[in-house]
């Protein structure tokens, strides 16, 4: 990993100073290309990634061929939590949804530093706890919510990991994530953009009206939002 006085992602800046410079050494600096496969699920995972930038999903693939994420992470995180708790098989896939940068560490290692310290493996039981938390919400939410407010929902949350009001996606992979019809998307946005939530042409969304679309969100992204930053930085 690049020497820097703080680490880009959230989890490396909250470890102790030991337990930083445990890990630093086999940490490495990657790009995260936008749909790149991290890991796929009931295969093993063999790298944990650490986002500095972009956002990472994880997604249940269904029989029908279509799949639904069922949590995302970004700089806050880490992608594999699972495998440094030493439960290596993946549950999920993981792709990014958008693109950015990320240390990565061999599981092993990881694991090395894990056996060594009780602190580390506590933030990693508590990441854990966040995801799974996470998870527990969005399932409940695409169940119950009408696809306005769920879309409201996850594109809050994709402002929040990416750090920014402007990002690059498709209607078709919205839909996908929040388990929605295309046709549903395509005139739930349609409605945003008249009444001036966000902006979207040709994949390109920027969210104009950012109070708006909180309220215009289920009471979903505040209670992942809440819950999620309590569990894992305490």
């Amino acid at each position: 990993m690049d020497s820097v006085a703080q680490p880009a992602n959230g989890l490396l800046a909250s470890l102790t100073a030991d337990d930083l410079e445990t890990i630093r050494p086999h940490l490495r600096t990657v790009e995260l290309s936008q749909e790149r496969s991290l890991f796929e699920l009931g295969k093993t995972i063999k790298q944990i990634y650490l986002p500095h930038s972009g956002v990472v999903s994880l997604v249940v693939q269904m029989a029908t061929g279509d799949g639904v994420e069922v949590a995302m992470m970004g700089r806050d995180s880490i992608v594999g939590v699972s495998a440094g708790l030493g439960v290596p098989v993946a549950a999920t896939d993981a792709i990014v949804l958008l693109p950015g940068t990320a240390s990565v560490i061999d599981v092993d290692r990881f694991r090395d530093a894990v056996e060594q310290s009780a602190a580390l493996r506590t933030t990693l039981v508590r990441h854990g706890q966040a995801l799974f938390v996470q998870a527990q919400q969005t399932a409940g939410c695409n169940a119950t919510h009408a696809v306005e407010a769920r879309l409201a929902r996850w594109l809050l949350r994709v402002r929040d990991l990416a750090g920014s009001d402007r990002f690059t996606l498709t209607q078709e992979l919205m839909a996908q994530m929040i388990g929605a019809r295309r046709n549903s998307v395509s005139i739930v946005a349609h409605t945003l953009q008249q009444e001036k939530y966000v902006r979207y042409s040709r994949g390109h969304v920027e969210i104009l009206d950012l109070e708006g679309l909180r309220a215009l969100a289920c009471e979903c992204y505040a209670a992942v939002k809440a819950l999620y930053d309590r569990l894992a930085y305490p």
